[in-house]
């Protein structure tokens, strides 16, 4: 089986070697844009993989791996449709229509979401979008520094001081809901 980075290479004289990528990473990036841009999840990934595609020469393997790259292209498109928006959302916000929410109200951590939600917004922004390409998107904090564009090192440091603020107001007993790394 290739590697991300073959296809991608691949790619650029065998249309046909992109497909594999958009197979293995389509449902991640959906559920990129299905958390931040519920309503338009579906535009934007039909947009992030026309971008991802036209832009495969740019990508530089020396900056870490495709799916991080692919993450970049998908936080481009999502900040290009909030500058089309009238109100650019930081934060999905809650609709009747999502199921989750009624699974949401029924455990202990839904007292806490509101907070959460709040604390989270009062992040700077590459503090608030490294948290969540971790915690949701499940990428290492190295890979969410390429996303972000920042060094390592500093993606970590950023990523601490966000995880202190969060405990500083949601308090010690509030277990964080965020996985991988950050743990």
């Amino acid at each position: 089986m290739a590697t991300d980075e073959e296809l991608l290479a691949r790619s650029g004289t065998d249309a046909s070697a992109f497909e594999p990528l958009v197979e293995r990473h389509s449902a991640a990036l959906h559920g990129y844009f299905a958390r931040r841009a519920p309503g338009a999840a579906d535009d934007l990934l039909s947009e992030a993989w026309l971008r991802a595609y036209a832009g495969r020469g740019t990508y530089d393997a020396a900056r870490g791996p495709v799916r991080a790259w692919l993450f970049g292209v998908a936080r481009n498109v999502l900040a290009a449709h909030w500058r089309g928006q009238e109100r650019p959302a930081a934060l999905p916000e809650e609709t009747s229509s999502d199921p989750w929410h009624a699974v949401d109200r029924r455990l202990d951590a839904a007292a806490v979401a509101p907070l959460m939600r709040r604390t989270l917004a009062e992040l700077p922004a590459v503090e608030r979008e490294l948290l969540l390409l971790i915690a949701w998107e499940q990428l290492s904090p190295t890979e969410a520094a390429v996303v972000v564009g920042i060094p390592a090192g500093t993606a970590r440091s950023r990523l601490h001081r966000a995880r202190t603020r969060l405990r500083t107001t949601l308090g010690p007993s509030v277990p964080l809901p965020l996985t991988g790394e950050l743990a």
